[in-house]
């Protein structure tokens, strides 16, 4: 997913795409282990697009005075 799209998205969708994102992580990482994933790059994918929707909730907290 691209930055822009998920800035575009409100706190709640956010969360969703952090939940949705730390699942496909989980299932990837499943797959993995029982050596049944092809491109480990998916994995690198998940993690940034976590990393990204967690980096721009912050951002709008920080903005909004709320820790």
């Amino acid at each position: 997913m691209k930055t822009k799209e998920i800035r575009e998205k409100s706190d709640k969708e956010l969360q969703g795409v952090v939940r949705e994102e730390k699942e496909t992580l989980k299932k990837l990482r499943f797959s993995l282990a029982n050596r049944q994933l092809k491109g480990s790059h998916e994995i690198r994918v998940a993690k940034k697009d976590i990393a990204i929707a967690k980096t721009i909730l912050s951002e709008r907290a920080v903005k909004k005075g709320i820790n």
